[in-house]
């Protein structure tokens, strides 16, 4: 995609690779879909270092209105589902 991710610049190198993988995971469920186990081990990381709820909720939002993309319906979907690959429509 031509765009840039949603990025705090106080992040370490490995945690802005982290959550720039997060975010391609978002994007592969939308559209190629991906195994539930994936999205969950990426987003706990993200977690890890987006600990705050409304930081998350600020960094998602952006993502979403570049990309279309909503890693809420994601995770939200994943957290629902036992195991399997994960397609978002």
């Amino acid at each position: 995609m031509e765009y840039q991710y949603p990025i705090d610049y106080n992040w370490t190198t490995n945690e802005t690779v982290d959550v720039i993988h997060f975010f391609e995971i978002i994007e592969k469920t939308y559209e190629k879909g991906i195994d539930r186990e994936a999205i969950m081990s990426a987003y706990r990381r993200f977690k890890e270092i987006v600990p705050s709820k409304a930081e998350e909720k600020k960094l998602c939002n952006e993502f979403e209105e570049i990309s279309g993309y909503s890693s809420y319906h994601v995770v939200k979907k994943a957290k629902e589902t036992d195991s399997g690959k994960i397609i978002m429509r």
